[in-house]
């Protein structure tokens, strides 16, 4: 499964990224799954990148490369978004180094699965599926406990 993540810090906090990345509700992400489908484009919509459901799962983490810092809190989209083949494929050619410094491409770059520890994940959605049948809904937003 590929997924998309825009990362944001909190900068009323933290004036820069740097800072942010080092403190509890410092950063926040938005992961989107990508599905491959067959796509025309005539004309570019960047709101195409953001599924137009409003259901997510949320939960406070940490991020997936070094500094591994518990900084974030993660917003996973429900639905994905669809791409093709040749955009997939754009997607690995993008770059995550700096100018000077050795190309690094932005594929293979995840951690494996860690265990959800203590962390509550909560949804924006009424769920037929609960890890712990004791904790109830609020406000349509459930908390999930292993």
């Amino acid at each position: 499964c590929m997924t998309k993540f825009w990362v944001h810090w909190n900068a009323v906090v933290y004036p820069t990224f740097e800072e942010a990345v080092m403190e509890g509700n410092g950063l926040a992400v938005i992961g989107v799954f990508l599905k491959v489908i067959s796509l025309c484009f005539d004309v570019f919509d960047p709101s195409c990148l953001i599924p137009s459901c409003p259901d997510y799962w949320t939960y406070a983490g940490s991020l997936t490369t070094p500094p591994l810092t518990e900084s974030v809190t993660w917003i996973i989209k429900k639905k994905p978004i669809e791409v093709d083949e040749n955009q997939l494929e754009a997607f690995r050619m993008l770059l995550f180094t700096s100018d000077g410094e050795e190309e690094k491409r932005m594929v293979d770059n995840f951690r494996p699965l860690q265990p959800l520890m203590n962390r509550t994940v909560r949804s924006s959605f009424q769920s037929r599926h609960l890890l712990n049948t004791e904790v109830q809904p609020k406000d349509h937003a459930e908390q999930i406990r292993p």
